[in-house]
């Protein structure tokens, strides 16, 4: 027996389904755009499963004290970590972002993920606690581009796990450096001179924020685990760093068989 659907009833499922497929098409247009920021300007991204980078611009992570164990770099008082060979594009507008846990609030002028370079003294870093107790600030040689930021939240307690970002966007020749802890935005200032990391001397580290050559950090290290770190050669906009917090990530990592969602990790 056929089954009898009225007009009305077939033109509001048609409707539905028009309607859901112009969702998913705005949900592709919106999440392409974001991937080719993702997959241009995506220099560093460490899972930490290992101390490989997937984006393969940088060698594997030497430990200098500082522990891989279950997914995240474990890191200590005078236990840190960094990796000083680069070949990835040259690096002036710059974001940097790490899940970090702080274990221990009073182990403070270290850094969740730092940009340095080799050859002189010049870095960027997300760092806690140098400047004011229990902030997260932007590190810089000379504080030449640091200031605290406007809005910033003091860390409270141990074993939150929260994303702090810092970009650094070259604007007339001065940078634009705004902060971000998980979505909400820790406000903006302008400081510093046009400067560039390049395949020459580019350093990364973590737990200290800078070297005095490869094995001598300039300041001990803080006491938490990074789940995940990503540098980028670009200053990502608020909505771009929203979407990474959601874990909107479409991109394909090394050695993996399917995209890794850094979401996923975290849940």
């Amino acid at each position: 027996m056929p089954i009898l659907i009225e007009k009305g009833e077939f033109e509001m499922k048609v409707y539905n389904v028009s309607a859901i497929i112009i969702v998913l098409l705005m949900l592709t247009v919106s999440m392409s755009a974001f991937a080719v920021v993702q997959e241009k300007n995506l220099v560093g991204w460490w899972l930490f499963d290992d101390g490989t980078d997937e984006t393969g611009n940088w060698e594997d992570i030497t430990l200098r004290g500082a522990t891989i164990q279950d997914g995240k770099l474990v890191l200590e008082r005078n236990k840190w970590a960094n990796s000083v060979k680069y070949t990835g594009p040259d690096i002036t507008d710059v974001t940097l972002a790490s899940w970090v846990t702080l274990n221990d609030l009073g182990h403070t002028h270290g850094a969740a993920l730092s940009l340095d370079r080799t050859d002189v003294d010049q870095f960027v870093a997300i760092v806690y606690a140098e400047r004011q107790p229990r902030q997260w600030m932007s590190g810089s040689s000379h504080f030449r581009r640091t200031e605290d930021f406007p809005n910033v939240v003091n860390e409270d307690k141990v074993g939150e796990n929260v994303l702090i970002a810092i970009t650094y966007q070259l604007e007339g020749g001065v940078y634009t450096i705004t902060g971000y802890r998980n979505d909400k935005s820790m406000g903006s200032f302008k400081k510093g001179d046009a400067r560039t990391w390049t395949s020459e001397n580019a350093e990364t580290i973590w737990g200290a924020r800078h070297t005095g050559g490869v094995a001598n950090p300039v300041s001990s290290s803080i006491t938490a685990d990074i789940e995940e770190s990503r540098l980028y050669n670009v200053a990502l906009s608020e909505d771009e760093v929203k979407q990474m917090y959601k874990g909107d990530l479409p991109v394909e990592a090394r050695s993996k068989l399917a995209t890794r969602w850094a979401k996923i990790k975290r849940q």
